[in-house]
């Protein structure tokens, strides 16, 4: 069976288990490969390093803000074109995409090596912290491309079917990851520049790996030179659909820097290197369940534009019901295992470990139900509907936990910065609800509409 038939015809539980388990794999391991690296130079250098990458961090989600821009964007409108039959404005989506995906983070680098110093200072760097955090994010800011190029069209051979070669991609970046932090850390002592050049050197690995799978004829999806050339109809689009993850990643990165600014405030580099541990348990919680609404988004994307909507409900119920399996099977470990998780960060610091486990527990309250926000938000943007998605996307990192984030510590203090997560879940989650609600209702009028069209 061919791909597109796979699409139109294969049981959606098979097609969606076949989709999500290499993207799943492939974010865990990346996950587990930043949580490697973390726990090294932890361990390596000491928690004024964590606190640096925790200053760094929205840099890194700008990077990827940028990545997912276009990369989301372009394999939303991949897989509506494949749909609709349409190989040829398939390949010219991924063509611009591509040109993009090399001049944004390029011209990012720029700006920031220009001003590195007062951003750091802006995003939380203590004196005593700043030499670390300067060290480390200006090599990630020189490799800022491979990252790109990685990540945004590995999200193209995805759209196209192929989501084995896309977890090839994430693996064969954390094997080396992992390999070079231990190497340049704990052998050649090279420190948080060694943390900095293992990440941007997996990077450029992947990069080029990517690069192979287009540019050696085992794409479906091909890339041609004529289409590099920036056309703006078409990068329209793309940045129309990209822009919900785009915005949701922009959010983030001014959540953590007001977050890392309050967490100074209130708890000095101490509190700045405990959410650095939280994030990265965090990753492992929340990634799983992206990698599971990644996978069903080509699913999704396909079925809408061939106009088979019972296929697209079943496979966002399904998805739902599995992302919501995955976050309240990590809400148990976190409950079960909270001193051994943190220890692996803490080298031994008790303090460190404390803040650390009450932070994580308080943080991550309402878990179960990131399932159900993650999965629906991302179904929006499968369906090219970008206001919808962009709404839902800002609602908890923007609209919702920044005003928390002002206020709450305000009263509660330190604790008041922990609370802050958990309440913008529930009320993100009911305004998802609404919305996943009105899309079924609408859905639903459309599909009683097709067969008095059809005749």
């Amino acid at each position: 069976m061919d791909r597109s038939a796979r699409m139109r015809k294969q049981r959606i539980g098979k097609l969606l288990w076949d989709f999500s388990l290499p993207t799943i794999v492939g974010m865990l391991v990346s996950s587990l490969y930043n949580v490697i690296a973390r726990i090294f130079v932890g361990r390596g250098i000491g928690s004024l390093a964590i606190a640096a990458t925790t200053v760094a961090f929205p840099i890194m989600i700008l990077l990827m803000a940028v990545s997912l821009l276009i990369g989301v964007g372009a394999t939303s409108l991949i897989s509506l074109k494949l749909g609709e039959q349409k190989k040829d404005e398939a390949e010219k989506v991924a063509g611009n995409a591509m040109t993009m995906l090399i001049i944004l983070p390029a011209a990012l680098a720029v700006l920031f090596l220009l001003f590195t110093e007062p951003i750091l200072i802006a995003f939380g760097a203590s004196a005593a912290v700043l030499p670390y955090a300067r060290d480390f994010t200006r090599i990630i800011m020189l490799g800022s491309v491979f990252g790109s190029i990685s990540m945004g069209m590995n999200n193209f051979i995805r759209a196209e079917g192929n989501p084995a070669m896309a977890m090839s991609t994430q693996i064969l970046g954390a094997v080396v990851s992992v390999a070079l932090n231990y190497v340049f850390i704990f052998i050649f002592h090279w420190g948080i520049k060694g943390a900095a050049l293992a990440t941007i050197l997996a990077q450029l690995i992947s990069a080029i790996w990517v690069l192979s799978y287009f540019f050696t004829g085992r794409s479906l999806v091909k890339i041609h030179w004529k289409n590099l050339k920036p056309a703006w109809p078409v990068l329209s689009g793309i940045m129309a659909i990209g822009f919900a993850p785009f915005a949701m990643q922009t959010a983030a990165c001014i959540q953590q820097l007001i977050l890392n600014q309050t967490l100074m405030f209130y708890g000095g580099d101490l509190a700045l290197a405990a959410i650095g541990i939280v994030m990265s348990i965090s990753m492992l919680l929340v990634m799983p369940v992206l990698g599971l609404g990644q996978g069903a988004q080509p699913i999704i994307g396909y079925n809408y534009g061939a106009c088979q909507y019972q296929r697209v409900k079943e496979t966002w119920k399904t998805a739902v019901l599995a992302g919501t399996g995955i976050a309240v099977a990590g809400y148990m470990a976190l409950h079960i295992w909270p001193l051994q998780l943190v220890g692996l960060f803490s080298k031994g610091d008790t303090a460190l470990t404390t803040m650390t486990v009450h932070a994580m527990l308080t943080f991550f309250a309402l878990l179960p139900v990131v399932g159900f926000q993650v999965v629906s938000s991302m179904y929006f943007q499968a369906v090219g509907k970008a206001r919808q998605a962009a709404i839902l996307s800002l609602s908890r990192q923007f609209l919702i936990f920044i005003p928390l984030l002002l206020i709450l510590p305000r009263f509660w203090g330190i604790d008041g910065v922990w609370r802050t997560a958990p309440i913008a879940d529930g009320l993100s989650v009911a305004l998802t609800a609404g919305f996943i609600y009105f899309e079924m209702k609408k859905m639903r009028q459309e599909e009683t509409r097709q067969p008095s069209e059809d005749k």
